[in-house]
């Protein structure tokens, strides 16, 4: 069974920092780029991050440039975004996603997770 499962969301302070994770079962994340959306309440799913699977290409927002971190560890199958200085509007809940290619639209992208929240608040 192909499942991703996201941990490592919760409430932290501003200017505080968060490392989340993406395990994937059932599949190999080698092959696949893995994106991390975001959706906050009244608002669309936006693409945070992206490591390519060829040659790990990494992208981010623009609004999280310099603050984020994806990266991947095969072995283990995971993939982690490391968020650090957050502020109150990265408050969202956050997808993994595992697809052929990185790209900035969630239908660009097969197997999905089922979100974890990070709450950014003093």
């Amino acid at each position: 069974q192909v499942q991703l499962v996201e941990s490592g969301g919760g409430l932290v302070q501003p200017g505080g920092s968060l490392r989340l994770s993406c395990a994937a079962s059932g599949f190999t994340l080698d092959y696949y780029a893995i994106g991390w959306f975001r959706q906050a309440p009244g608002k669309e799913r936006e693409g945070v991050s992206c490591i390519s699977s060829s040659d790990r290409s990494t992208y981010y927002a623009d609004s999280v440039k310099g603050r984020f971190t994806i990266s991947k560890d095969n072995a283990k199958n995971t993939v982690y975004l490391q968020m650090n200085s957050l502020k109150p509007e990265d408050t969202a809940v956050y997808y993994c996603a595992a697809g052929p290619d990185c790209g900035d639209y969630a239908f660009l992208y097969d197997y999905w997770g089922q979100g974890t929240q990070v709450t950014v608040s003093s």
